[in-house]
């Protein structure tokens, strides 16, 4: 009563303590609520811990584990240890390959266990999702020839694996190492593999990974129906009585991610290459974003950077609704596949569902009729994954290869502020059938040479006998036309030596006798001797030795009258060549060139190994007496720019200037992707792309290019700089790392320089207009890159034409290279360029619209093209003067020279020298 009383007395204050206990509880509970999602939070972000494992290195005879830790961040060990086993070797061998590849590492791949008959290995491990990998390299080992190698893999006696799988025909066009892996699920605590060679043939394996897995990250047996592709409505469950083979993982938009930097899981994530993009589009790296893993995605479905990069279709909807961005792949037939896309928003500001809309298609069909990753994920910077069912291919596993194409497309009918469509990651899955089999069929043998005619029978030749008397009159009228045969030749060389000698010797003083010349006390020495006739190790069926001799008589004895161009190298003269007078172009170097002896070899070594329609094809050297001189073919409308500003030739039309950017950029990309390893060019300009009688364009001056990176895990070569001034990648600049992306910068210089017709750097211009690459970024950034465009183009260039050629150039000179464009997508955009004009072209012959290039309304998310162009005439423009130099930071001509690497290095005005340069190289190769 008394407490009753109390709160009758003061009713506001017992009030007043009640809120305050109910704030506090409902307080608490947040707390709690916060603990528990920071908890959720951190366990979403955390890498996969796998529960198992194993790395074998089969074959090897160490008993202890020396090769951890390996490259890929796996801890090989010998298959010899009884640490998984054991393992029944008693018919096996332990060999070693025959011969290392240099793109192989020598774990797992230099050793093998190798059998005539079934071999097993068997690992007591926990039950659960596992990956297995078998590493296989298609080489011969002792007595044994990797032709003949054919043999079947199963799982447990569950699961057929392979089938009279050969290592040698899958790797033929390929890389000669070769890793397949499955998933499957171990149901008891042993996984028996077994090796089965076929009929007369061998087995054999190199190494053998197990690395368990969460069991719901790629089957999810019945909880989750997948949609099937081309049936509407209809859906599917993968069960883990199911097993996988993996076909593709990529990283959309972004470099190759090693074993080592995978989750926790050791998958390799693929770039992508030209055989599987066929719609461009553009890369985009997000840099240090912010990824928010959730339940649904958490951080071991795939790493960050996977994620953190994307393709898109490009900034322009007239553009985008034109095409479709795919992909390709090349897969068995008779089988289901599971794909599963990877996505995560982080370009444009797209935080709310229906702002961007694409449609998704696999094999034509559509998979997803509205994808909207907003509405998918939840918001900005949440990745998510899609998975699709497609239903088995027809023909069945008999029918061999065919293609799965998964492409995006703008949705057109919806209101959306950005017609796009984007994807960052793809996996691709072939499934078990109900036989457990996943084995498809081996590629088709490579077409082997006619073998050579048989021999005539002995019977043949007796009934053909021909008279002894028949063959000694013969022989005799052989024996004397043979002699007259000879007694000509010699009469013609003599007569020729005359001829040369009348020219007299241009390298000793008159009366000056001939020193015997040793390598110490010459400044050039000769390629190794061989064993061939010309004295040089190079193959002599692509690159002929010519003699000193040849090139005096071609050249009139290097005649001033026969000059046509100069460059840091030393003077090209044209020349004529062969029985036939074939017009060359002969690069005599001088032996103050700062290029030097490394660079003619570079040269001589790189060409002599390349024919493509864009390269320039070298026909030969001549290394005799100290001289450096290279034969090419003559390229008879000299180089690009000389037709650009500088010059007296006439300005080229928009169409031609298109033409020869894009056999320019194929030419690179072949360096790029077309060879056994890639070439990097790191001289690309305007100079260096020279044109044929035809206008067919063609990259050359090969004495600075570097082989890149030949191994998968490697992303650029470490170098000294050398390039140009004004074409230079700052990111080479600074990090001294070199990658193909080095020439897309460069290349994109070119771009601009073809477009707007002026130097790349230019002193006599205001501050913000010297270096042409940043000037005319930022005119396309203010929408004013029309007023900057050569007057010549004035109202011959299509907007759309324009914008296409003006994007994919601004994107070439981004700042870091991951966002840079490969040339393979460079080649795309620019053709797309070309197709565009054609069609204006076409669209203004039919009355339909002119080609006067002028703003007018622009679509919600186009970007606006280009205005009308200034009036005027075509002037020469002004360029930088001798001794100005160009800071890589600021792109701005500063004073005479600037240091790097302790060397002085001064820009040499590249206008400045003479219109009819045909092969031009850098003054400063040490420096830049």
């Amino acid at each position: 009563m008394e407490g009753s009383d109390k709160r009758k007395q003061n009713p506001s204050l017992f009030f007043t303590l009640s809120l305050t206990h109910i704030a506090l509880f409902f307080f608490f509970l947040f707390f709690i609520k916060i603990k528990t999602s920071n908890a959720a939070d951190a366990n979403y972000s955390s890498p996969y811990n796998p529960t198992e494992t194993i790395a074998l290195s089969c074959g090897s005879s160490s008993m202890t584990d020396p090769f951890s830790p390996s490259r890929d961040g796996l801890n090989w060990t010998s298959d010899a240890a009884p640490k998984f086993g054991p393992f029944p070797f008693s018919k096996t061998t332990a060999v070693t390959a025959s011969n290392q590849d240099p793109s192989v590492p020598t774990v797992p791949y230099m050793t093998a266990r190798l059998s005539t008959s079934q071999f097993n290995y068997t690992f007591n491990i926990s039950s659960g999702m596992k990956f297995i990998r078998l590493h296989f390299y298609a080489a011969s080992y002792p007595d044994h020839d990797k032709t003949n190698s054919f043999f079947s893999v199963t799982a447990n006696d569950k699961f057929t694996l392979l089938h009279n799988f050969s290592a040698y025909l899958t790797t033929a066009s390929t890389s000669p190492k070769l890793i397949k892996e499955f998933c499957l699920n171990v149901e008891t605590h042993n996984l028996t593999l077994s090796f089965t060679p076929s009929a007369s043939s061998y087995a054999f394996i190199n190494g053998i990974e197990i690395v368990s897995m969460p069991n719901n990250i790629y089957i999810r047996g019945s909880d989750v129906d997948l949609p099937i592709v081309g049936i509407q409505g209809q859906s599917a469950q993968i069960e883990y009585n199911t097993a996988l083979e993996t076909v593709s993982r990529l990283n959309v938009g972004g470099n190759s991610i090693s074993a080592r930097d995978d989750t926790g899981m050791f998958r390799e994530w693929s770039k992508e290459d030209d055989s599987i993009l066929l719609g461009y589009g553009q890369p985009i790296f997000a840099g240090d974003f912010k990824i928010r893993y959730t339940k649904d995605t958490p951080a071991y479905v795939a790493p960050g950077n996977v994620y953190l990069t994307l393709r898109h279709m490009g900034k322009t909807k007239g553009i985008n609704l034109n095409y479709n961005l795919t992909w390709s792949f090349s897969v068995d037939s008779g089988f289901n596949y599971l794909v599963r896309l990877h996505f995560c928003q982080f370009f444009y500001n797209v935080n709310n569902p229906g702002e961007m809309v694409f449609h998704i298609f696999i094999n034509n069909q559509t998979a997803e009729a509205e994808a909207d990753i907003i509405n998918f994920s939840g918001g900005n910077g949440i990745p998510v994954f899609r998975d699709y069912y497609v239903m088995a291919l027809q023909g069945g596993i008999l029918a061999g290869k065919q293609n799965i194409l998964v492409a995006l497309h703008p949705d057109e009918d919806s209101e959306t502020w950005y017609s796009d469509a984007i994807l960052n990651g793809l996996e691709l899955f072939k499934l078990s059938d109900a036989q457990g089999n996943l084995a498809g069929l081996n590629p088709e043998p490579q077409v082997q040479p006619s073998p050579p005619p048989a021999k005539p029978s002995d019977n043949l030749e007796k009934t053909n006998r021909i008279p002894s008397w028949v063959i000694l009159a013969g022989s005799f009228v052989g024996f004397v036309i043979l002699i007259s045969l000879l007694c000509t030749f010699i009469w013609w060389r003599h007569r020729r030596e005359r001829k040369v000698k009348q020219f007299g010797s241009i390298d000793k003083k008159d009366g000056e006798k001939e020193k015997p010349e040793t390598a110490a006390s010459s400044w050039w020495v000769q390629f190794a001797d061989t064993s061939t006739t010309n004295g040089s190790s190079l193959p002599s069926d692509l690159c002929r030795h010519f003699s000193l001799a040849e090139i005096r008589a071609a050249t009139n004895d290097f005649d001033q009258n026969l000059l046509i161009g100069v460059g840091g190298f030393g003077h090209v003269y044209k020349g004529y060549v062969g029985r036939e007078l074939t017009t060359v172009a002969i690069k005599r170097g001088k032996s103050t060139s700062q290029q030097g002896t490394h660079e003619f070899q570079n040269e001589i070594e790189m060409l002599s190994k390349l024919r493509h329609l864009h390269l320039v094809s070298l026909i030969g050297y001549c290394d005799e007496n100290q001289e450096m001189i290279l034969i090419y073919d003559h390229m008879a409308h000299g180089t690009l720019r000389d037709h650009l500003y500088k010059s007296n030739q006439p300005p080229l039309s928009w169409k031609q200037r298109l033409n020869i950017c894009i056999g320019a950029a194929r030419g690179l990309h072949y360096l790029h992707t077309g060879a056994k390893y890639m070439i990097i060019h790191r001289d690309v300009k305007s100079t260096n792309i020279l044109l044929d009688e035809k206008w067919v364009a063609k990259v050359s001056d090969f004495g600075l290019s570097k082989v890149g990176p030949t191994n998968v895990l490697d992303t650029h070569v470490s170098t000294i700089v050398k390039g140009t001034l004004g074409y230079l990648d700052p990111e080479y600049f600074l990090r001294q790392q070199l990658t193909e992306k080095s020439d897309v910068f460069s290349f994109g210089v070119v771009l601009f320089e073809v477009l707007c017709a002026r130097p790349v750097l230019d002193k006599n211009r205001v501050k913000e207009e010297v270096n042409l690459a940043e000037w005319a970024r930022l005119c396309h950034q203010r929408k004013t890159l029309h007023l900057i465009i050569d007057p010549y183009l004035k109202g011959t260039i299509a907007p759309e034409s324009l914008e296409r050629f003006a994007e994919i150039a601004d994107n070439c000179l981004v700042d870091q290279g991951i966002e840079r464009p490969s040339m393979g997508d460079v080649v795309w955009s620019l053709e797309f360029a070309l197709q565009l004009q054609e069609t204006a072209e076409k669209k203004a012959k039919e009355g339909c619209g002119g080609l006067s290039v002028s703003l007018g309304e622009i679509d919600n998310d186009d970007i606006p093209l280009s205005a009308s162009l200034v009036d005027g005439i075509r002037d020469d423009l002004p360029s930088c003067s001798d001794g100005d130099s160009w800071s890589a930071f600021t792109g701005h001509v500063s004073n005479k020279s600037m240091s790097y690497n302790g060397q002085s290095i001064s820009s040499e005005d590249p206008s400045r020298s003479m219109s009819k340069v045909v092969f031009s190289e850098i003054m400063n190769t040490d420096g830049r």
